[in-house]
């Protein structure tokens, strides 16, 4: 598997993750505080597959300038660039969010959190099934000998 294909599979299941956590945390957000507790369970569910789709989307950008003199400063200026918008946005939003009446802050928090955990999850479960190989350009004796 490609780093491409990982990061669209963590995309992918990323994205059927958050359709979950809305789903169960909008249900039990509503159970506990109406529509205040549904509207804090998706807003959070949002906000955590956003910023942590970012990641895997600027790094998909980011390598298609991948054998390119410039391709190291291009992909850690894209992804440390993705990881500041992230950062101010969640500064942003936490602001905007803090004292908002329409807001439970205890669902929107634990939203976030699953949103988190999830995708960690997830990220952790495709890329350790992936058999990415850890080195490349890699001679182990004999195979000077043996055909591509």
């Amino acid at each position: 598997m490609k780093s491409a294909e990982i990061l669209r599979a963590s995309l992918k299941w990323g994205g059927l993750l958050a359709l979950a956590i809305a789903v169960v945390g909008g249900g039990l957000g509503y159970l506990v505080d109406g529509n205040r507790g549904l509207t804090s369970a998706l807003i959070g569910t949002a906000m955590s597959i956003v910023f942590l789709g970012i990641t895997a989307a600027s790094i998909l950008f980011a390598n298609r300038w991948f054998g390119t003199d410039l391709f190291v400063p291009i992909f850690f200026g894209i992804v440390m660039g993705g990881w500041l918008i992230k950062f101010v946005l969640f500064l942003v939003l936490a602001v905007l969010l803090k004292d908002q009446p329409w807001i439970n802050p205890t669902v929107l928090f634990l939203s976030i959190i699953a949103g988190v955990i999830g995708a960690l999850t997830v990220d952790v479960i495709i890329v350790s099934k992936s058999r990415m190989p850890y080195v490349s350009d890699v001679t182990l004796p004999g195979d000077e000998k043996r055909p591509n």
